[in-house]
């Protein structure tokens, strides 16, 4: 399973404790001895897919390279909770509750973005459309977020406006139309980018494609709608790439994906996903 990248996670665990402990734990620095050392069991209170273990592990490793954590599972296991231990931690005590609480954000933010994506995706695995994330994801932790859509068994679109071009509504505008602002873009982006265009209305999607593209993104239309223009596009001799977009939620995901698209583009996945309950209990030994 592919991490997010080092220096993506170096950051997010640098933000995080700074924001935690910007000038240490008073607590736990008034409490605890620096050499006290203790053991920590990493525990899943509830049914989900396991993401973010390897943070967890890096957010102590910042805290003290002595805190040792043992990973039990791998991200995407599915644990039925019932405190199933997901990792064993032991080393100063003192460090490890500094760490637990920025450990334990990503970890349930990330198991609750690969659980949703999860569900989203046992729904529509029998069939062919690929179901991906967008942009809308909480600054600072696209790659942490997107790297847990992966997890759940999703799939990534473009990472930041810099891998793609999609021209939407205000783009259009902007242009001046549909015709022109694929022109320009075909016109100015190197022949290996597709263009992709955001389309209300079969009338748009055709105009788009007699312009030159041939990915795109079907918004918000009801699933009837949907399948009629998913209909009226694939008599067209061109090769294309449908997606749709809009109000894909757990209800509607396989609807959507029966209409024949070929991908499937949800916000929610990310943006709707609910933390899931995991918790660190500490048991002291003597050093």
């Amino acid at each position: 399973m592919l991490r997010f990248d080092p220096p993506d996670l170096s950051r997010v665990v640098a933000t995080a404790l700074a924001e935690d402990s910007p000038s240490g734990d008073l607590t736990s620095d008034a409490i605890i001895d620096r050499d006290t050392f203790g053991e920590a069991r990493l525990l899943a209170r509830e049914a989900m897919v396991v993401c973010g273990l390897h943070a967890f592990d890096q957010v102590l490793a910042a805290v003290d390279p002595r805190v040792e954590v043992e990973l039990l599972v791998g991200d995407g296991h599915r644990s039925l909770g019932a405190d199933e231990e997901l990792a064993r931690v032991t080393g100063p005590l003192r460090a490890i509750l500094t760490g637990e609480r920025p450990g334990l954000n990503l970890v349930q933010r990330l198991s609750g973005i690969a659980t949703l994506t999860r569900r989203h995706v046992d729904r529509i695995e029998d069939l062919t459309a690929r179901l991906v994330d967008t942009r809308k994801t909480t600054p600072g932790l696209r790659a942490a977020e997107k790297y847990a859509v992966r997890v759940g068994g999703g799939h990534n679109h473009r990472f930041s406006l810099s891998d793609g071009v999609m021209i939407k509504d205000n783009h259009i505008a902007a242009a001046g139309g549909i015709a022109e602002a694929v022109k320009r873009a075909r016109d100015r982006v190197h022949h290996l980018l597709q263009v992709q265009v955001e389309v209300e209305s079969l009338a748009q999607a055709e105009e788009a494609v007699d312009a030159g593209a041939r990915v795109l993104l079907l918004d918000n239309f009801d699933v009837d709608g949907l399948a009629e223009i998913v209909t009226a596009l694939r008599s067209r001799p061109e090769a294309l790439v449908l997606e749709a977009s809009g109000g894909i939620r757990l209800d509607t995901v396989r609807a959507v994906a029966e209409t024949g698209v070929d991908v499937i583009s949800c916000g929610g996945i990310i943006h709707q996903a609910v933390w899931k309950d995991v918790s660190l209990a500490v048991d002291t030994e003597p050093a």
